[in-house]
C-alpha cells in the first residue's frame, strides 16, 4: 500500500469547518486568511475517506478557477496525490466535465456556472464554491438540488467569500439561519501568524499592503465586515443586475473603445459594444500596470486581429504592433483617451488607428453612468458587463488586494467627504480607473457627436 504524508495544521475557523456537517456552509472573512485552503483540504480529504465519493468545485465562471481555486489545489493541497497517481487529472470530452479522478474511484468534477448544464447534469456529495459572492440565489438554490449522491454521511454545500454588502442575499441566507457562517481571521493563517500569535515576514508585508486599503474595500478585506460603502456613488449597481455571463456578441454592433493610461497604476482599455437599442456592453477589456503603452497596444490588438506569419516588414523602417497584422473582429467607431498626449501620440503610432480626447466632465460623466445603471423601459438596464471581461487578471494587483477589473470597482466608487469637499461634488481618487474609463465611453456616446477613427495608413493589413 502506497502513503502519502501531506501536512495541513488547521487552526481557527478551518479547523472549525473541517468538523462541521451543516447542508450549507460559508467560511467568510477578509482576504489572506486561509479560507479556500480550507475548503479544499476538506473536499480532498472527504473524497480519499469516501470510496466512489463526487464533489464539485465550482466558481461562477470557469475561466476564473484556473488562476484561484485550481493553483492551490495543485500546488498545495492535492500535489503529492498527484504526484505518486493517486489523483489524476482528466480534460474532460463531449459526454464528461474536466475532474480530478482518485484510485479508489471518487471524483471531483470541476466547472463554472457560466456552463452550468454541464455540470448540473450530476450528483453530488460535497460542492465547494469559491469566492460565493458571485453566485446569484439561483445559482445557489441550483447547487443544493444536486446533493444527493449518497457516498458520504452527509451531504454538504462548502462555500467560501471576502464579505460584501449586508443586503446581499449570502449573508440574507446566513443570518436567517438557512446557511451556517464560520468566520475567519489572519490569526488562522501560519503563513501569516506564526503559533505564538506573531506576524511572520510574510504576514507583516501582506497585512501591511491590506492596511493601505481605503473605505470599503478595507473595511472588507482587512476586518472582514460585511459593510456597505459610505457615500457610494452609483448606488444602484447590483453585481446580480449588471454582470452578466458571456455571450458572443454580433461583429455588426458598434464598438467604442476607451482608454485611461497608467503605469504604477492600472492602464485600462476596454471594448464597448452597443447594441440596436442603444445598451452598451463591456465585452472585454485589459488592466494592468506595469508595463509600456506599446505592450498594451500588442494585448489589444491580439483581441481582434491575428499575426500574419508571412509578413516582412521593410528594413529601416519603424515597426509598430499594428503592423503584419489581419483585422478579424470588428473596429471600433472610436478610440476615447484621456488627455495625455504623449501617451496617446504612442498609442496611434502602434494601433495604426487615430484616438479623441475624452470628454472630461466628471459631473456629466457619472449622471451618464448613473443614467445608463437605471432600468430602462423594458427592465433592464443600459450597461452591462462581461463577468469575465478582463483579458489578463495581473498578479500585482491580485497580491495587494486592488481591484483586478472596471466590474470591482463599482463597490467601492465613492465621494470624496474629505474636510472642505462639498457633497457628492468629486469623487475619491482612489481605484477609480475603469470608473474613468467607464465615464469616458458613456460621455462619447451620449454626449458627443460620434466622430468616425481615421485608420492611419489607410489599410485593414499595414504593409508598410
Amino acid at each position: 500500500m502506497t502513503v502519502v504524508e501531506h501536512r495541513y495544521r488547521p487552526r481557527g475557523a478551518a479547523r472549525a469547518l473541517l468538523e462541521d456537517r451543516s447542508p450549507e456552509l460559508l467560511l467568510s472573512g477578509p482576504a489572506g486568511t486561509g479560507k479556500s485552503r480550507a475548503c479544499l483540504e476538506k473536499l480532498h480529504l472527504l473524497m480519499l475517506l469516501n470510496p466512489g465519493a463526487r464533489g464539485l468545485i465550482v466558481r461562477k465562471t470557469l475561466a476564473s478557477l484556473g488562476s484561484t481555486a485550481l493553483v492551490t489545489w495543485r500546488q498545495h493541497v492535492a500535489a503529492e496525490a498527484l504526484a505518486n497517481g493517486t489523483v489524476t487529472w482528466y480534460g474532460g470530452s463531449p459526454q464528461e466535465s474536466p475532474q480530478y479522478r482518485y484510485a479508489n474511484g471518487s471524483v471531483i468534477v470541476v466547472g463554472g456556472m457560466d456552463r452550468a448544464t454541464r455540470i448540473m447534469s450530476s450528483e453530488y456529495d460535497v460542492v465547494y464554491v469559491q469566492e460565493a459572492i458571485e453566485l446569484t440565489l439561483t445559482d445557489w438554490e441550483s447547487i443544493t438540488t444536486r446533493l444527493r449522491n449518497g457516498r458520504i454521511s452527509f451531504q454538504q454545500v462548502l462555500a467560501d467569500t471576502n464579505p460584501d454588502t449586508p443586503a446581499h442575499w449570502l449573508k440574507g441566507r446566513c443570518d436567517a439561519g438557512t446557511t451556517k457562517m464560520v468566520e475567519s481571521r489572519h490569526e488562522d493563517n501560519p503563513v501569516l501568524v506564526d503559533d505564538q500569535g506573531a506576524l511572520t515576514a510574510v504576514g507583516r508585508d501582506y497585512l501591511g499592503k491590506l492596511d493601505n486599503l481605503t473605505g470599503v474595500r478595507y473595511h472588507r478585506l482587512r476586518r472582514g465586515l460585511w459593510v456597505a460603502a459610505e457615500g457610494v456613488i452609483y448606488e444602484t449597481y447590483d453585481p446580480a443586475v449588471h454582470l452578466v455571463d458571456r455571450i458572443a456578441l454580433p461583429a455588426g454592433w458598434t464598438r467604442y473603445w476607451a482608454v485611461d493610461f497608467g503605469y504604477t497604476n492600472p492602464f485600462v482599455c476596454q471594448c464597448w459594444a452597443e447594441d440596436p437599442d442603444g445598451r452598451l456592453w463591456l465585452e472585454w477589456e485589459v488592466y494592468h500596470t506595469q508595463r509600456l503603452v506599446e505592450d498594451h497596444a500588442i494585448t489589444i490588438l491580439d483581441q481582434v486581429t491575428t499575426v500574419d506569419r508571412d509578413y516582412r516588414h521593410p528594413d529601416g523602417r519603424p515597426r509598430y504592433a499594428h503592423h503584419g497584422r489581419t483585422w478579424t473582429g470588428p473596429k471600433p467607431r472610436a478610440i476615447v483617451c484621456d488627455h495625455d498626449a504623449e501617451d496617446r501620440a504612442t498609442l496611434e503610432r502602434h494601433l495604426g488607428m487615430s484616438t479623441v480626447a475624452a470628454h472630461k466632465s466628471v459631473s456629466d460623466g457619472i449622471q451618464g453612468v448613473q443614467t445608463r445603471l437605471r432600468p430602462a423601459g423594458d427592465g433592464r438596464p443600459r450597461l452591462l458587463l462581461m463577468r469575465d471581461a478582463v483579458v489578463e487578471r495581473d498578479a500585482a494587483l491580485v497580491d495587494a488586494s486592488k481591484p483586478t477589473c472596471t466590474a470591482e470597482e463599482f463597490p467601492g466608487y465613492v465621494w470624496d467627504t474629505g474636510a472642505g469637499k462639498a457633497p457628492k461634488e468629486q469623487p475619491l481618487k482612489v481605484d477609480d480607473h475603469g470608473m474613468d474609463t467607464t465615464r469616458y465611453v458613456v460621455a462619447e456616446v451620449d454626449l458627443s457627436a460620434r466622430p468616425r477613427v481615421r485608420f492611419l495608413g489607410g489599410a485593414a493589413r499595414s504593409r508598410r
